[in-house]
C-alpha cells in the first residue's frame, strides 16, 4: 500500500493503474515491457486483487480520472 492505494509488491505501481491500462486495451506483454520491474506473477496478483476489490479499484480509477 502506498498513499492508501494497493500497490504491486516491490514496486510503487498502484493496482488501479494496471487495471485502467488493461481496460484501455493494453496487453499484458505491453505492461511487462512498460514496467520492467513487473513479472507475469505480479499481473496475475493484480487481476486477482481487482476481482476481490472491484469497487475500491473502480473508485480509485474514477477519482484519478477526475483529478
Amino acid at each position: 500500500v502506498s498513499g492508501g492505494e494497493a500497490c504491486i509488491v516491490r514496486t510503487r505501481i498502484p493496482v488501479w493503474v494496471l487495471v485502467q491500462a488493461r481496460h484501455l486495451g493494453t496487453s499484458e506483454a505491453d505492461l511487462l515491457r512498460s514496467y520492467p520491474t513487473l513479472r507475469a506473477e505480479d499481473l496475475a496478483n493484480a487481476w486477482a486483487y481487482y476481482r476481490s476489490h472491484r469497487e475500491e479499484i473502480e473508485r480509485q480509477i474514477t477519482e484519478n480520472e477526475a483529478a
